[in-house]
């Protein structure tokens, strides 16, 4: 058992993505919570899409994959501010608006890539491929959504739960709310490394959906989340590595095995109660 533990952590290839991996877990547990919170799956699954144009023009430019996945995920918020702000339109119609057409952008700059071989990782995943500089700047990243999350966990309470009594102390739950977009934005950016684009929904708001049936409490929420991520990352590397599966399908996989477990056992709870 041990063996087996440890044969996959002498190949470089396999810590840095474990180390990269790890932390995306982190920064979708936390987050996960408040986008379940603030019912925001769909953002999520919109900007793990509108980052597409930006990974591919980077490809194409030759920058960072993260820099150019960063910048449209940026980009993608600040048009879903201005047109919820200044245009009167609702969210979730400004949200579809973007998300479809910056993924079309995205489609349309991939079919004019010789090899879209070479891009397929950009929608399923490829967090074995990380290289040194891919770990270095998901940590950074990381560093600052989890850090982000804890310094203004507060603000970020009472916004998600009373917006009105937040706007009676003094706080702005329109600021905090765009803040957390940006948050939700580079924490997506991160996702994408992990299990592609396709997948990135199931790591932004799978952990939290299953912890929310097990516990009530949000800070309890939020350590429970980090754990089911974490857990299936850590699962997902090694079944990948042994039975050469796909990584970013086979932690999707483990984060719904793990919704349904605990689905089940809430069940059982209730049943319990009511006997």
């Amino acid at each position: 058992m041990v063996e087996w533990l440890l044969e996959p952590l002498q190949y470089g290839f396999f810590q840095r993505g474990l180390i990269a991996g790890i932390i995306v877990a982190f920064s979708c547990g936390v987050l996960s919570a408040f986008i379940v919170w603030r019912g925001m799956a769909f953002i999520g699954d919109a900007l793990a899409h509108a980052v597409l144009p930006g990974i591919v023009l980077s490809i194409v430019l030759g920058i960072h994959v993260l820099i150019g996945a960063l910048a449209a995920a940026v980009l993608s918020v600040i048009g879903i501010g201005a047109l919820t702000k200044n245009k009167g339109f609702k969210e979730d119609t400004a949200i579809g608006v973007i998300f479809a057409g910056a993924f079309a952008l995205g489609i349309l700059l991939m079919s004019q890539v010789s090899s879209f071989k070479d891009l397929s990782h950009i929608l399923f995943g490829n967090i074995l491929g990380v290289s040194s500089l891919d770990v270095i700047l998901i940590t950074v990243v990381g560093v600052i959504v989890i850090g982000s999350v804890f310094l203004f966990y507060k603000e970020l309470l009472v916004t998600s739960f009373d917006p009105t009594h937040a706007k009676a102390i003094g706080l702005s739950p329109q600021l905090i709310h765009f803040a957390l977009l940006i948050l939700v934005a580079a924490t997506t950016v991160l996702a994408t490394q992990t299990v592609g684009v396709v997948l990135v929904l199931a790591l932004l708001v799978t952990p939290a959906a299953a912890a929310s049936l097990l516990v009530r409490e949000l800070v309890k929420i939020i350590k429970l989340s980090i754990v089911f991520a974490v857990s299936a990352i850590i699962a997902g590397f090694y079944l990948s590595y042994y039975f050469d599966l796909a990584s970013g399908a086979t932690i999707v996989l483990i984060l719904t095995l793990f919704f349904i477990i605990a689905f089940i056992i809430s069940k059982i709870r209730v049943s319990n109660i009511k006997r």
